[in-house]
């Protein structure tokens, strides 16, 4: 692509928008962009980008904004379906965003990730395998850096490792006036309902996922998580080499076999590690583990340093991440919890009685299955935020189906109140944690500063 002289217009200034941005008008394109936020509200991204010519128009997305565009970059927390986007696709303007330009330019492998859950602690694992054999390797995408600003640096010989959002897939098919693209190394780990607010139904959920290895040719390589029946599907869609990893024993892959993590490839088996020897927390992240392993491994990492890696990882922050121990009380974060699925799992990694905060901003997801673990493992909880009357009503739903007496239900309006009336409920022995259920996006930036305020709020006990 050309940049120089290139009308790109960008919608929505956040940390990938201000990314492109920059590295756009950097390279001679003439930039624009639009955000329905105020100057007062976005003056600090807007400092960091004051000494390029750089057209900013706040507080709507004008359609004439498009009379002089010849690509249109939409940011990841922008829907599809708002009037300028759909506008742009009646015009025939190409549409695209940081991540899909970054992987058109990448020189080196890609290794996408993508999944309802688990990506962010995938992505992860496998850049610290991928570093711990020596090979420079650079982890974004949907955490972190946006990896466009670390473009020029990035050599042929080195590993990208991406986490892909639905959103950010999206827009890597066909539908938007780009040749569709897939990374050469991707993963699906799992599919289950998640963002339904956002996609106007399952079918296109698991269209936008499916862009991370659709368009890969013969020599792509795509990993799927066997035990999601959705993600095991997918597979026979793929064009390339198709491995899988499962937390039961398969012929080939990365696999579970008793209490030993395994990867067989080529007829040669090689053990990994032992569950007990894994710190993080929770049968999904051995999952997690094995699906790393086995991407790592593709990679180009050696068995040594996947172990190294697998026996010694404490986990990801806002992931189950232990904060204090106040008078005999644990207390976890969760924030990454962000669907109810993911509260089950959570739930699942711990035996000890539970006293669990649970809320924030409903996706439009079922609520049933982590009402019902809720009812068999919680003695406690403690809900707040927008998505609380949803919640407390499967909860009781639940309770009276089972004919039981938990968990006591206590209602909050703020993160500030639960944390409050969890500390007084709780036991020594129990287990406080912070699993919302919900985004965060009813009274935080994101779920990272609603896990730094709990981690602050614990800090204050």
């Amino acid at each position: 692509m050309e940049f120089k002289g290139l009308k790109a217009t960008i919608i929505g200034l956040a940390r990938e928008g201000s990314a492109l941005a920059c590295f756009l008008a950097e390279r001679g394109a003439e930039v624009t962009v639009s955000d329905l936020k105020r100057e007062e509200e976005l003056r600090e991204r807007m400092a960091h980008l004051a000494h390029l010519p750089i057209r900013f128009v706040l507080g709507s997305h004008p359609i004439d904004l498009l009379d002089e565009t010849d690509i249109l970059f939409v940011s990841p927390g922008v829907p599809l379906e708002i009037p300028i986007v759909q506008e742009a696709r009646k015009r025939k303007i190409p549409i695209s965003g940081e991540s899909r330009l970054f992987c058109e330019l990448c020189p080196a492998t890609i290794i996408g990730i993508t999944g309802s859950s688990g990506k962010t602690t995938t992505t992860a694992v496998t850049g610290e395998m991928l570093k711990e054999a020596g090979i420079p390797t650079w982890v974004g995408g949907n955490i972190g850096r946006p990896l466009i600003e670390s473009l020029e640096e990035i050599q042929p010989q080195d590993r990208v490792v991406m986490e892909l959002s639905s959103f950010q897939l999206k827009l890597f098919g066909p539908d938007f006036g780009l040749e569709p693209l897939s990374p050469p190394v991707a993963a699906i780990l799992n599919i289950t309902p998640n963002h339904l607010d956002r996609h106007p139904s399952m079918e296109d959920y698991i269209a936008a996922k499916k862009n991370i290895f659709l368009h890969q040719g013969e020599n792509g390589v795509a990993v799927f998580g066997y035990d999601n029946a959705i993600s095991r599907s997918l597979a026979a869609e793929a064009k390339g080499k198709v491995f899988f990893f499962s937390l039961g024993e398969l012929p080939e892959g990365a696999f579970l076999r008793g209490d030993r993590l395994y990867l067989k490839m080529d007829e040669v088996e090689l053990e990994i590690c032992r569950t007990d020897e894994v710190k993080m927390l929770g049968r999904h992240n051995i999952a997690n583990l094995l699906a790393a392993s086995l991407l790592a491994f593709i990679g180009g990492a050696d068995i040594e340093a996947i172990r190294n890696v697998a026996i010694n990882f404490k986990g990801v922050e806002h992931r189950l991440e232990f904060v204090r121990e106040v008078r005999g009380v644990k207390y976890y974060n969760d924030s990454i919890a962000t669907s109810p699925e993911r509260v089950v799992a959570a739930l699942n990694s711990f035996d000890e009685p539970i006293v669990l905060l649970a809320g924030g901003k409903d996706k439009n997801l079922p609520w049933e299955e982590m009402a019902t673990l809720t009812v068999k493992k919680v003695r406690h909880i403690v809900i707040f935020g927008e998505a609380a009357p949803k919640i407390e009503r499967a909860v009781r739903e639940a309770r009276a189906r089972l004919g039981a007496s938990t968990p006591e239900i206590s209602l909050c309006s703020t993160l500030e109140e639960a944390v409050e009336e969890a500390s007084r409920v709780a036991r020594p022995g129990d287990i406080v944690l912070l699993s919302p259920g919900g985004t965060s996006f009813d009274a935080f930036r994101d779920y990272a500063h609603r896990g730094e305020r709990f981690k602050e709020l614990v800090a204050m006990l």
